[in-house]
C-alpha cells in the first residue's frame, strides 16, 4: 500500500481526471463560475446550507424554522435498503473563492504577513464537507432534507504547499469516497490559481454523521457504488480508514498502557532531568537547550455568540477549527520564537457540540518537539458557570515546522509524559504519511 500522503496526491489527479469539468482559463485570473449545483462561490455554501435545512439567517426565524424540522422525522428512511443507490460524481462539488478578483473579500482573508488565514479555509472546508454529504443524500421529492448531517472528525489535512498567495483566486473540490449505514467520507482538495494554472495546495479528509431532525440519533444515509478501479481504490482507502481508527482508539494512552519502547522513552527523559548532586527522585534539573512542558502552554476563552451558530443552532464546527488552529500557531510561534507553517492537521475528534451561549476554554500545549517540528494539541471544553463542570468537547492535533531547531520540550509528570508520548504518535504518522 503506497504512504497515506502519496495515496492522497493521488487521489487529487484521480478526482480531477475523474471528474474533470472542461479546461481551465488560462488568463489572469481563474474562470468566472456559474451558480449551479456543483459550481458555487464560497460565499454561496453556507446560503445553500441554509435552504436544504430550511434555516434562516434571522435569529428569531431561525429558531422557528428548527422548532418546524420536528415534523420531518417521518420522512427519515427506515433502513439504508429503502434508500436509493448514489455514485461519487453525484456529490461531486466544485466551489470556488474569489480572493484575487475580490478585494473585499481579500480583506477577511488577509493575515498580518500577507499571506491567507488558515482558519479561514478550515471554516471553508467543514462547510463544503457538509454540502458534499447533503449533495450524496439529496432527495428531489423532499423540499427540506430531514437529515441533520454534522462533522464527526477530521482525519486528516495534508499540506502540499505552505506559501498560500492572498491575491489569487482559490478552488476547492471534492465528493463523496465512503459511505457506512449512517456516516459519510468526504475527500477534499484545494488549489490556487497562480502563473496560469491551477497547483495544488492541500488534501483534506472528513468524516460526517447523520442524525435525525433533532440531532439526537442517528439517521440512514444512501449507499455508495463505486464504478471503476480508480473509484473502488478510493472506497476501500475509506475502509482502511475506518479501520486504523478504530485501532488507533483502541490503543489510546487513556486506555491501555505505553509500549516496551514508549516506557524506555519516558524512564530516559526522566533520568535526564535529575539532580546528579542529589540522590532523590524529587530533585529535577531542566537540561539545556530544553523547555518544561508546564511553561509551554497558551490558554484562550470564547463566549459562544448567536453569530457563530451553524444550521442547527449549535456552534459551527468551523469556527471551533479556526480558533483552535490560531491559538495552535500562536503557542507554536512563542515556543520557536519564529512563525511556524502548518504541514498537517491530524484527528480532530468532534466529542459533544457546543451549545450557543456556553464558555468555551482552550488550552494549547506544546506536547512533542524533534529537530524544527513543533507538535501541539489543543483541548477544548465547555465550561458551565453554574454547576462550574467541565465538558470536553473537542481535541485538536497540529503539526508545525519551522525554519531552525527549536528546543526540546520536556514532561515532569506522569500525565505529561503521556502527552508527551501522544504527540509523538501523531507526529510520527505525520512523517510516516510523507
Amino acid at each position: 500500500m503506497l504512504p497515506r500522503f502519496c495515496f492522497l496526491r493521488s487521489v487529487a489527479s484521480l478526482t480531477m481526471r475523474a471528474f474533470s469539468r472542461g479546461p481551465v482559463s488560462l488568463q489572469g485570473k481563474a474562470p468566472d463560475m456559474s451558480e449551479g449545483n456543483t459550481h458555487l462561490l464560497v460565499s454561496n455554501v453556507r446560503n445553500r446550507l441554509r435552504e436544504i435545512v430550511g434555516a434562516s439567517t434571522n435569529w428569531r426565524d431561525h429558531q422557528q424554522a428548527l422548532a418546524d424540522r420536528l415534523s420531518l422525522s417521518n420522512q427519515l428512511a427506515g433502513s439504508q435498503d429503502e434508500l436509493p443507490v448514489r455514485r461519487m460524481k453525484d456529490s461531486y462539488i466544485e466551489v470556488h473563492l474569489p480572493l484575487g478578483t475580490d478585494p473585499t473579500l481579500r480583506e477577511k482573508y488577509l493575515n498580518y504577513h500577507k499571506g491567507v488565514r488558515f482558519g479561514r479555509i478550515l471554516e471553508d472546508l467543514d462547510s463544503l464537507a457538509v454540502l458534499i454529504c447533503y449533495s450524496h443524500t439529496h432527495n428531489k421529492a423532499l423540499q427540506r432534507s430531514p437529515l441533520s448531517i454534522v462533522t464527526a472528525l477530521v482525519d486528516k489535512i495534508d499540506m502540499r504547499k505552505q506559501v498560500i498567495h492572498p491575491d489569487c483566486d482559490i478552488k476547492f473540490t471534492g465528493h463523496v469516497t465512503w459511505v457506512g449505514k449512517t456516516s459519510i467520507e468526504a475527500k477534499m482538495h484545494m488549489s490556487q490559481y497562480h502563473d496560469g494554472a491551477y497547483t495544488p495546495v492541500l488534501d483534506a479528509t472528513f468524516v460526517m454523521v447523520a442524525r435525525d431532525p433533532e440531532n439526537k440519533r442517528a439517521a440512514f444515509v444512501n449507499p455508495l457504488k463505486p464504478e471503476g478501479p480508480e473509484e473502488e481504490e478510493l472506497f476501500q482507502q475509506g475502509e482502511i480508514n475506518k479501520m486504523r481508527r478504530i485501532e488507533l482508539s483502541t490503543a489510546s494512552l487513556l486506555k491501555v498502557a505505553p509500549t516496551a519502547e514508549e516506557r524506555k522513552i519516558v524512564h530516559s527523559l526522566f533520568l535526564n532531568t535529575l539532580d546528579t548532586k542529589t540522590v532523590s527522585f524529587r530533585s529535577r534539573v531542566l537540561p539545556p537547550n530544553s523547555v518544561w512542558m508546564e511553561d509551554a502552554k497558551v490558554k484562550g476563552l470564547e463566549i459562544c455568540h448567536p453569530q457563530e451558530r451553524n444550521i442547527f443552532n449549535r456552534i459551527f464546527g468551523g469556527f471551533l477549527m479556526r480558533k483552535a488552529y490560531e491559538l495552535g500557531w500562536a503557542n507554536a510561534c512563542a515556543y520557536g520564537g519564529c512563525r511556524p507553517n502548518l504541514i498537517a492537521v491530524d484527528d480532530i475528534l468532534f466529542q459533544k457540540p457546543v451549545e450557543i451561549g456556553s464558555l468555551l476554554l482552550l488550552s494549547s500545549q506544546v506536547c512533542y518537539t524533534e529537530g524544527n517540528y513543533i507538535q501541539v494539541r489543543v483541548h477544548t471544553e465547555v465550561l458551565d458557570p453554574l454547576t462550574r463542570h467541565h465538558n470536553t468537547t473537542n481535541v485538536f492535533h497540529f503539526t508545525f515546522v519551522t525554519d531552525k531547531d527549536v528546543p526540546n520540550i520536556v514532561p515532569q509528570s506522569y500525565g505529561e509524559s503521556m502527552l508527551y508520548l501522544d504527540g509523538k504518535r501523531h507526529f510520527n504518522q505525520t512523517l510516516e504519511s510523507q
